[in-house]
């Protein structure tokens, strides 16, 4: 029978693998794994977001892959208690690693040997000792979760939905009532629609394209994990009078003729209300009336403005009074619109 060996002439720092997991050097088997599932679920990167979280998760697993097989964990036994961990460690003189076994109808025995074989996430201290010999697991945390004896709680998925409202509501805000279609995955993997009433409190001064959070309202969690959460995507309805631009607010503005030569205070609904708006003499069609801080509410600032955009109507009848005034303003003004006015 050939017989391989390595001499131990690497200085590492010394690992105390009882210490890591917290288990004393006379452990059994059962205490061993249930410590390292403890100290596993704690340190799993998915779970724990600390910077040396990974590092520690990947030092439990170094500990656990040699304590819990009797080969290894016997042969580092073998090293004795007089290390403290974390000391410079190197091999004792004629220390080889060897573990032989019977194998075959006929005895045969076979010999496996110190092999190094770099990095794969155990330190310096494993590979010294062990290398690339027997080992039944990936060096990282790349475990399967049910491995681990627990399942990642893993949150809902969000959805989303678009509610229409009229721009009064917009603008006061309130409680409404809406029946609203979302996508869901069903029991069989596929997507399914569903219908559910919400009531939906609608924030005072809200725009189109924002979003209304509904918490806990979305999909179904996953090992415990909590439920998504439900966006509703606001669209305002067309209004017949109003034109929303941000948060200002445009209405037309019909006016006579003569309120738009002489002046006039005519009366303006707005959303929050009538107010009464001077005309300025000399008017044009076209020219816009800031009413400010009519426009839509804000919930971080100034509200908008209302503009009234000029609109100059002639009346389509006239009476026989009206046609005699207005022939004799033709005959007496001196206004001509075609060559610049006076």
């Amino acid at each position: 029978m050939k017989k391989a060996s390595v001499k131990g002439d690497l200085e590492v720092k010394y690992k105390d693998y009882y210490k890591i997991l917290g288990v004393p050097r006379n452990a059994k088997q059962e205490e061993i794994q249930r410590a390292y599932r403890k100290l596993a679920r704690k340190y799993h990167p998915d779970v724990n977001k600390s910077p040396d979280a990974e590092e520690k998760f990947k030092e439990i697993n170094e500990a656990y892959e040699v304590l819990s097989d009797p080969e290894k964990r016997k042969r580092y036994d073998e090293l004795g208690t007089q290390w403290e961990h974390g000391q410079e460690f190197r091999p004792p003189p004629g220390w080889d690693f060897h573990v032989e076994f019977e194998e075959g109808p006929f005895g045969e025995r076979r010999t496996y040997y110190w092999k190094s074989t770099g990095g794969e996430g155990f330190s310096d201290f494993f590979e010294a000792l062990f290398g690339g010999f027997g080992r039944r697991r990936r060096p990282s945390y790349e475990y399967e979760y049910e491995d681990l004896g627990f399942r990642i709680p893993q949150r809902g998925r969000d959805y989303e939905a678009t509610i229409r409202i009229s721009l009064e509501d917009a603008y006061r805000g309130g409680v409404k009532t809406f029946t609203i279609q979302t996508q869901e995955i069903g029991p069989d993997g596929r997507p399914v629609l569903r219908e559910k009433q919400y009531q939906v409190r609608i924030p005072p001064g809200i725009l189109p394209g924002q979003k209304i959070r509904l918490k806990g309202q979305g999909g179904e969690g996953i090992n415990g994990g909590e439920r998504g959460d439900l966006y509703l995507k606001v669209e305002i309805e067309p209004h017949p009078v109003f034109t929303l631009r941000g948060r200002d607010l445009y209405m037309d503005l019909p006016i006579t003729p003569w309120e738009a030569a002489l002046g006039a205070k005519v009366n303006v609904n707005t959303l929050s209300g009538p107010i009464s708006l001077n005309i300025p003499p000399g008017i044009q069609s076209g020219q816009k009336l800031r009413i400010k801080g009519k426009g839509m509410p804000n919930p971080k600032g100034e509200p908008g403005d209302l503009y009234a955009v000029v609109k100059i109507v002639v009346p389509k009848h006239l009476t026989p009074r009206e046609k005699e005034l207005f022939e004799e303003l033709r005959k007496i003004s001196s206004f001509n619109p075609r060559i610049g006015g006076y």
